[in-house]
């Protein structure tokens, strides 16, 4: 295992921009140099006298991940460089990982709060103020991480939930998904819906709620604090993301079976949260640039998890492990709770009814069509 515990970060100085990059964010993004504007006179050429400098911005951003989970918390990395590289380095964002500048699932009420001008977290973390939030990252059942990113980009997500957010004067920026997430990590076998009744398993969101629906006692920890309490028996079984993660985090040290999918987390979002004021105060080529930032955190996040967890899973079945797929009564009384969850919300917030109903349209018209050309070619193509 890997040491979770937090270390003070700095920003990567950015690298000298070559000359394409320094056009186009001088015309394109921010409009003036480091040392100020000399106004000119298209029309005779004489040079004023009037000189804009360049606002310097200073953030600071609460990570709900350690350190340790590079590709996760890689991606407020990623974010803070190429900022960096943007303005040239006029507007630049440290990084704390989890438990350094807040506790890991305090991080919204630390953006909140202004604590912190951006947080990076999931929103199912943060149920308990809005059950809505869950729809930010993902719902058990629901959509994989190409159809969540449609969702929240194209679809009507992207609009409800920044609504929901409103409520807390924060703005959510999507920030990356993890890909379909593995079920976990289990000390014994499950076969059925009676063998999970009094197990204790770290798992967060929905699918916490609908563990908890099925006998499982619940309970939620920050990646740090998981391996200790299954190494020392506090949880009987946890899930966290996939292979490459989980083997940095030494679970298959500790709990030998290795179940999959994971129906709760079929494809979770991650988002960048920040301060509305914060926000407000930023000249818009600095939005524009912080937008952009984002938008190439988010696919970093997912294509680097695409392309090391092959051979992650690879090199945990190497060890003493064995990978099992949930039973169908597990995942057929598992669907059976989530859908009731979701309609038992839904009954009692309408507001909350309106996002669910245009989430299952949305779910409906994605599964008719990735059922269709892309399950037939999975099953033929990747069919063992």
């Amino acid at each position: 295992m890997e040491d979770p515990s937090p270390s003070p970060k700095t920003n990567p100085q950015p690298d000298t921009p070559n000359l394409s990059r320094r056009r186009l964010i001088r015309t394109g993004l921010i409009g003036s140099a480091i040392g100020g504007l000399v106004a000119c006179d298209p029309c005779t050429g004489s040079v004023g006298t009037s000189v804009r400098t360049v606002e310097r911005v200073r953030w600071r951003l609460a990570s709900s991940f350690p350190s340790s989970l590079d590709t996760i918390y890689g991606a407020a990395e990623v974010l803070s460089k190429r900022l960096s590289e943007m303005t040239e380095g006029n507007f630049t964002i440290r990084v704390y990982e989890g438990g350094e500048l807040v506790p890991p699932l305090q991080v919204l009420d630390a953006v909140q709060q202004g604590g912190a001008e951006v947080g990076q977290t999931g929103g199912y973390y943060y149920t308990g103020k809005n059950p809505a939030l869950a729809f930010d990252t993902c719902v058990p059942f629901g959509l994989t991480p190409r159809q969540q990113t449609a969702w929240l980009r194209e679809g009507p997500g992207g609009e409800a939930m920044r609504k929901v957010y409103s409520d807390f004067g924060v703005i959510p920026f999507q920030g990356g998904n993890t890909g379909v997430q593995m079920g976990g990590w289990f000390k014994r076998q499950v076969e059925s819906l009676a063998d999970l009744k009094g197990f204790k398993m770290r798992i967060p969101g929905l699918g916490g709620k609908v563990m908890d629906a099925l006998g499982v006692s619940v309970q939620v920890l920050a990646g740090g604090d998981i391996y200790p309490a299954l190494e020392r028996g506090a949880i009987d079984a946890t899930e966290w993301v996939g292979p490459y993660d989980d083997q940095k985090l030494g679970f298959h040290q500790v709990a030998k079976n290795y179940y999959y999918p994971g129906w709760w987390e079929p494809g979770p979002n991650l988002s960048f949260l920040v301060n509305q004021d914060a926000w407000n105060k930023l000249p818009i080529a600095y939005q524009a640039a912080f937008e952009a930032a984002c938008a190439e955190a988010s696919m970093a996040m997912q294509t680097r998890y695409d392309a090391k967890n092959p051979a992650a899973l690879q090199s945990l079945l190497k060890s003493d492990i064995t990978m099992r797929p949930f039973t169908d009564e597990i995942m057929g009384g598992a669907k059976e709770a989530s859908q009731a969850l979701l309609e038992d919300i839904a009954a009692k917030d309408p507001s909350y009814r309106k996002l669910y109903e245009d989430w299952k349209a949305f779910r409906k018209q994605s599964f008719d069509w990735f059922g269709t050309a892309e399950l037939a070619y999975g099953r033929f193509a990747m069919g063992k």
